[in-house]
């Protein structure tokens, strides 16, 4: 049985999560949960899971709390990481939004726990810090994202007692009369990173795919929130809108898997059925497939290296039909490809980024900004910062709160 703590439980991930515990009670237990301020479902979610411990970001939530329940009730930061350290924890899923996720991660790596990561700005902003953190305490990081779930799965040696199907597509001619168990040991067997020629992570291109500029500069929060195939919560959906959310996707594969950025490609694929493929330089092409659901990632990085059976709907291709796949528009939507120069570049460039990115998009969702004016913010900032290479720590934390300190006051000023 695996001990879980949930740093944010009450999101999109933390609550998708505990589905997950609710159907396999015999594989997991709940030691802690964090919430920002939604202390009603936290109360329900406590009483139904029996933690030892909470935490909520918000102090006066956290006072309120601790007048209706009777177990510990942090606050603060403090108190989220109080939560990643717990002693009868194991295991740390970490869905928080933000780049308040950094250090919770860190503390809870240094106290040996493994990591089940929802939390894309830990990586996007301290990937190499966490890293060696992660080589140092020997300990395992599983990714939660259906991207980068889908390389892992590329990548890493599966068993046989696990497939409960293999699809062979084939013309109708020579694979025919093919032997199956010839096909079936590449995609069961373990492989080598520096056998790996080309990355492709896929992303559905949002709702605004097909907009030209006109009608980019016309659309509103409701319309950025209703995302084409994918159910998350507001921040991540306007990430997904502008395609950022891609591109920390690119920086998050390059701290995983050690591979450059020349060699970590995104496509449009608006069927979503395809999550990421590894080629190899043999030119073979490992693909993961499956309808997108985020419960399929979650409940793989909790359950590896077991696999346990889900009731997520099974792929039928016949269903499908076809798949396209386009090339992201860089013009439109130039966010990805601020968010590749920024990897590039290293240093504190990807923290800049991110910071930019966060105030930028919470400024959109309360309709102080234009969409259009997302990216635009975000270049001021990344053209304006002296990169620190390097950094430790501190100086990635130091420069993340600067860069939304000044975002703010750009966008009072409306100085961009």
């Amino acid at each position: 049985m695996k001990h879980l703590s949930i740093l944010g439980s009450t999101g999109s991930i933390g609550t998708q999560t505990l589905d997950i515990v609710n159907n396999s009670p015999k594989e997991f237990k709940i030691t802690g949960l964090t919430a920002n301020k939604n202390i009603e479902l936290l109360k329900k979610q406590i009483i139904e899971f029996k933690p030892e411990a909470v935490a909520v970001m918000d102090k006066k939530s956290a006072d309120l709390l601790k007048e209706k329940i009777d177990i510990d009730v942090y606050s603060g930061i403090d108190g989220i990481i109080k939560i990643a350290k717990l002693n009868n924890s194991d295991t740390v899923v970490n869905a928080l939004v933000g780049s308040i996720g950094v250090l919770p991660t860190i503390e809870a790596i240094k106290n040996k726990k493994n990591i089940a990561l929802a939390n894309k700005e830990t990586l996007v902003t301290a990937g190499s810090i966490v890293m060696n953190e992660i080589k140092k305490n020997n300990v395992e990081l599983m990714p939660i994202d259906s991207e980068h779930s889908a390389i892992f799965q590329c990548l890493n040696g599966e068993r046989i007692e696990d497939v409960s199907k293999i699809t062979i597509t084939a013309s109708g001619g020579p694979f025919r009369d093919y032997d199956l168990k010839k096909l079936e040991f590449q995609c069961l067997n373990g492989e080598r990173i520096e056998d790996v020629s080309k990355i492709t992570i896929t992303a559905s291109g949002g709702p605004f795919r097909d907009y030209d500029l006109k009608k980019l500069e016309k659309v509103t929060v409701k319309d950025a929130l209703n995302h084409p195939t994918w159910k998350m919560g507001n921040k991540i959906t306007i990430d997904s809108a502008t395609l950022m959310n891609k591109g920390f996707e690119v920086i998050e594969t390059h701290w995983l898997y050690g591979i450059d950025y020349e060699k970590i490609k995104v496509v449009v694929h608006p069927q979503s059925i395809i999550h990421s493929l590894v080629e190899f330089k043999d030119t073979s092409v490992i693909a993961q497939l499956g309808f997108p659901n985020m419960k399929i990632p979650i409940q793989y990085a909790l359950s590896h290296p077991k696999r346990f059976i889900s009731n997520s709907k099974q792929l039928d291709l016949m269903e499908i039909k076809n798949l396209t796949f386009e090339k992201p528009d860089f013009a439109g939507f130039p966010c990805l490809k601020y968010a590749y120069d920024s990897g590039k570049i290293g240093g504190t460039m990807p923290a800049v980024l991110n910071a930019a990115n966060e105030i930028a998009v919470y400024a959109f969702l309360e309709n102080k900004i234009r969409f259009l004016d997302i990216p635009k913010i975000i270049k001021k900032m990344i053209n304006g910062h002296r990169t620190i290479k390097n950094p430790d720590l501190k100086q990635i934390l130091d420069v993340d709160k600067k860069i939304k300190e000044e975002t703010k006051k750009i966008i009072e000023n409306k100085d961009y």
